[in-house]
């Protein structure tokens, strides 16, 4: 087995410095670094991750919660975050909080004892336990958000512009001559709903029919949805926007159950482009999220923060995607 000495003898460099370009290479000179990570490669070293953890009081893992482990969404960010945990030398330990904030506790607890070393949490909500440890290390806290962006929080995030997709949305309805539109948000706790109910209204405004709205209160489930739709196909909507792609589903059914077609008679529009939607009957229209590339940039947010490096940028707004399939038409006259 390759020892970390026979690497420092290669590289022509001391342990030390093997051990620095390791655990913290942004400390260490681009031509010096290089040295030591080619000489890695050649022998093949693999670091003592145990052994190292008990030096440097590091436990080598990262705690990711999501608020629903069920909902297929959080299933390609967690893997994303996976991926680039494990090039950057770290586990994962996934943690489902099920929305209920004593659960969100007990897993930051595990960040306060040690037990993990950084912390991403994907709900709208930064754990209160870990308060006390943001307003002393400030920016240098190891806590980053994934997906819910509020700048409230005051930790880095990776997120999308939701108001500027919603309004995609609404836009792509719309030019479809769709004017008796439906809207399914999710809680109004959620700051995800709210950014998108806001694009919107935007998209609705600009083209006078904000008034005209019907807008339905749902919880990112296909069941609020199916409850939701029902009520507005009875008010005579031709399209519905649901702020996610499983309660787009939920309205399809309930558009099939009460004798309509989808899309001939009304249209539905998603959010999220779940891996089920291509396949869904019909195919469904929706608001495309870089799900697995949400998580791969929070973990990278955050293994710059533990290594000591400022990031370039702590708030990451990636790129979203209108993606048009068959459960939306033009109106029907």
């Amino acid at each position: 087995m390759t020892t970390i000495i026979q690497v420092a003898a290669v590289a022509g460099v001391s342990t030390a410095t093997v051990s620095r370009v390791l655990s913290q290479p942004a400390r260490v000179a681009e031509q010096t670094r290089r040295r030591v990570l080619d000489a890695v490669d050649a022998l093949g070293y693999q670091p003592n991750v145990a052994a190292r953890s008990l030096r440097t009081l590091r436990a080598a893992k990262i705690l990711l919660t999501v608020p629903d482990i069920s909902n297929p969404f959080f299933a390609s960010v967690i893997r994303g975050a996976e991926e680039a945990a494990r090039d950057a030398g770290y586990s994962v330990v996934v943690g489902d909080t099920r929305h209920d904030p004593e659960v969100e506790d007990q897993y930051a607890d595990m960040l306060s004892r040690r037990e993990v070393d950084g912390l991403v949490f994907l709900g709208h909500r930064l754990p209160a336990s870990l308060a006390p440890l943001l307003a002393a290390q400030g920016t240098a806290a190891p806590i980053v958000n994934g997906c819910e962006y509020s700048p409230d929080i005051g930790v880095p995030s990776v997120h999308i512009d939701n108001a500027a997709a919603s309004s995609d949305a609404m836009e792509h309805l719309i030019a479809l001559g769709h004017r008796d539109i439906g809207v399914i948000t999710g809680p109004a706790i959620s700051p995800i709903s709210r950014d998108r109910l806001t694009g919107a209204l935007r998209a609705a405004d600009r083209h006078g029919l904000g008034d005209q709205l019907q807008l339905r209160a749902g919880d990112y489930s296909a069941a609020s949805a199916f409850q939701r739709a029902g009520e507005l196909l009875a008010g005579g909507v031709t399209a519905i926007f649901c702020f996610s792609d499983e309660m787009a589903m939920g309205a399809i059914s309930a558009i099939a159950q009460a004798g309509l077609s989808c899309p001939g008679q009304v249209s539905v529009i998603g959010f999220d482009d779940l891996p089920l939607a291509r396949f869904f009957s019909p195919p469904l229209t929706t608001i495309a999220q870089p799900k697995g590339l949400i998580g791969q940039r929070a973990v990278e947010l955050l293994v710059d923060i533990l290594r000591g490096t400022t990031p370039a940028r702590r708030q990451l707004t990636l790129t979203h995607e209108l993606v048009v399939r068959s459960s939306t038409a033009p109106a029907r006259r």
